[in-house]
């Protein structure tokens, strides 16, 4: 019988990243580039020049190959595509040591 187990909300750290928080983060702004583009019928090669990179680049983060691409490019990429982006800073909820970074699409 196989056994199902119930993972947390980052796959990447279900997985075991040390950098998992980040790879969510960067996974959550590519998939709502790729969204955008798909919604404006862009073609990669027409993205990638909107968004000022290459296209294999542009390729490869909307395959999750986005280690090379830094957060600040990819909300250059959202502004690039008419996106405003919000940066907020808050206290934490409850009690720890380190704060955390999410991404939320409204």
């Amino acid at each position: 019988m196989t056994q199902i187990e119930k993972g947390a909300t980052n796959i990447y750290h279900d997985l075991g990243f040390p950098n998992a928080e980040e790879m969510q983060v960067k996974a959550m702004l590519a998939a709502k580039i790729g969204e955008i583009i798909k919604h404006r019928h862009l073609t990669q090669m027409q993205a990638a020049e909107l968004l000022g990179i290459t296209q294999p680049k542009l390729s490869g983060m909307l395959r999750g190959q986005f280690r090379g691409i830094s957060e600040s490019k990819m909300i250059d990429c959202l502004n690039r595509l008419g996106r405003d982006v919000e940066i907020v800073v808050r206290k934490p909820s409850h009690a720890r040591k380190a704060g955390h970074t999410r991404v939320v699409v409204v």
